[in-house]
């Protein structure tokens, strides 16, 4: 029986999760068990309980409890909890998911201890070092030994940093394997969609129809720590509410609601608090968000994640960054790159009302993503 510790600690690592689990769970049971920690870098009920219960992931076997803290003081606190828990259960791989302080605590912690570490996401570049995330998926890269990214892209930027895509087992972090196995979300935007249009009734709660209202996502700290930003975002979005008639849905983090008061100005918040079809939220499930991505007219954010989801239900995305990952939604003409520039953001937002008529390849794999892992850890472990 292989042994995985799986760490997740950022809501989108419990859902990436998700798809791995289910896969063990329905077809790998008598060859992998699975155990999860949850460092708790996300502690509120709303941004992690919530996913373990709705997308049936087992309660997780450890928890640090971390909570939020600076970059060194989180990650440090991380590695000694993720350390001590691999000493005492003595895996056979640990798995981490894509580019958070979690993830970044999993790939120092195990390689010093000779436990492999697979990396799910790998690959993944915005070329700007001054992202936390690209330090911690470029250096999470170099000290894995099986790396799984979701687009042929992926392969591409790991080839460039000396990546060998033809190495043979025994793999090691010395040897590692890349493969590009699709990606995990797809496997679970499409198992959950079914069960979103039954199970959430967010569009109802809210009154938004069907193709009739923008749905709006902002989180990194890049947008919501800058009031320039902030405010740029948010004038571009209420002057399209305002302007078309259009509902705005923007469930935020927590952190982003405080900010609200202290970076965007008092007439700028009472414009938005007087806009009935600006509708801010508490942060949402994913089978709700799954619901709102399938039913919106148009996505604007700054997650990685949800730029894929756009792409997943054939949506247009204004992306509100200065780069992306996911570099083939914008050479697709379905994603533009409008950062935080309130006149790019409407250029965007006019580009794709005209343009009605997009196409979207299957660049994110079959659906099956979860499946492949496990086939490709079972062979590893083998040494085949």
């Amino acid at each position: 029986m292989i042994t995985l510790l799986t760490v997740v600690g950022a809501r989108p690592q419990i859902i990436k999760a998700a798809a791995l689990s289910r896969a063990i769970r329905s077809f790998f049971p008598d060859q992998i068990r699975e155990y999860i920690l949850h460092t708790g870098q996300h502690y509120d009920k709303n941004m992690s309980q919530v996913f373990f219960d709705e997308l049936g992931i087992p309660e997780p076997d450890f928890n640090l409890s971390v909570g939020s803290a600076s970059h060194g003081v989180q990650t440090a606190r991380m590695i000694e909890g993720i350390e001590e828990k691999l000493l005492a259960l003595k895996p056979d791989f640990l798995v981490v998911y894509g580019d958070t302080n979690s993830t970044l605590a999993g790939a120092v912690a195990a390689p010093k201890i000779h436990i492999p570490v697979v990396h799910i996401e790998a690959g993944l570049r915005s070329f700007n070092k001054s992202m936390p995330e690209e330090i911690n998926r470029i250096m999470c890269d170099h000290a894995s030994t099986l790396l799984f990214t979701p687009t042929p892209t992926g392969i591409k930027n790991l080839i460039k940093e000396g990546f060998q895509i033809n190495s043979v087992p025994p793999f090691t972090s010395d040897n590692p394997a890349c493969f590009h196995c699709g990606d995990v979300m797809y496997d679970n935007s499409l198992f959950f969609a079914q069960l979103a249009g039954s199970k959430s009734s967010i569009m109802e709660q809210n009154q938004l129809k069907v193709n009739e209202f923008i749905l709006g996502t902002i989180h990194r700290d890049n947008n919501t720590d800058d009031p320039v930003r902030l405010t740029n975002i948010f004038r571009a979005l209420n002057d399209i509410s305002r302007n078309e008639n259009l509902d705005v849905f923007l469930p935020l983090h927590p952190r982003t609601s405080k900010l609200l008061e202290k970076n965007l100005s008092g007439i700028l918040l009472n414009e938005i608090r007087n806009n009935p079809h600006f509708k801010i939220s508490p942060p949402v499930s994913f089978l709700d968000i799954i619901k709102l991505e399938k039913n919106a007219r148009l996505i604007m954010t700054d997650s990685g994640g949800v730029q894929k989801e756009s792409y997943f239900f054939e949506k247009p995305c204004i992306i509100l960054r200065p780069e992306t990952e996911w570099v083939e939604l914008v050479e697709n003409g379905t994603a533009i790159i409008a950062d935080a520039d309130k006149e790019r953001i409407l250029e965007a937002f006019s580009f794709f009302a005209e343009n009605k008529t997009l196409s979207f390849p299957p660049v994110f794999g079959d659906g099956k993503a979860g499946i492949f892992i496990c086939q490709q850890i079972i062979r590893a472990f083998d040494g085949v």
